[in-house]
């Protein structure tokens, strides 16, 4: 992958979260101008549903497995793959993304 598609991807991803922080911040703003009242009163809240959440490209998680692997973590890599039943990435059914690039990114921080 090139450095600027890798850079593209980042980019997108930062623009995907940047957006998140800002209904985040508009929500809570809502609940502390007054127009939340309703949830101060005893009855318990709904559970709130998730934002929509775009799926996680298999070239975003290529670009997060490629960057561990360079970092000398090629084996965990590997073994991650193997976890989520696959010998390579494209072989991985895509509802494995999300947890497949959450365990790919604590690599090395253990």
């Amino acid at each position: 992958m090139s450095k600027m598609s890798e850079l593209s991807l980042v980019v997108t991803e930062l623009k995907r979260c940047g957006e998140a922080l800002i209904s985040i911040s508009e929500s809570l703003a809502d609940l502390f101008s007054g127009n939340g009242d309703a949830h101060t009163t005893d009855q318990p809240e709904a559970e709130v549903p998730a934002p929509d959440e775009k799926p996680i490209s298999l070239e975003a998680v290529r670009a997060v497995l490629a960057e561990k692997s360079r970092s000398g973590h090629t084996a965990k890599v590997r073994d991650l793959l193997e976890k989520h039943g696959a010998a390579k990435l494209s072989e991985i059914d895509p509802a494995e993304y999300p947890a497949l690039l959450a365990e790919a990114e604590v690599l090395g921080n253990e």
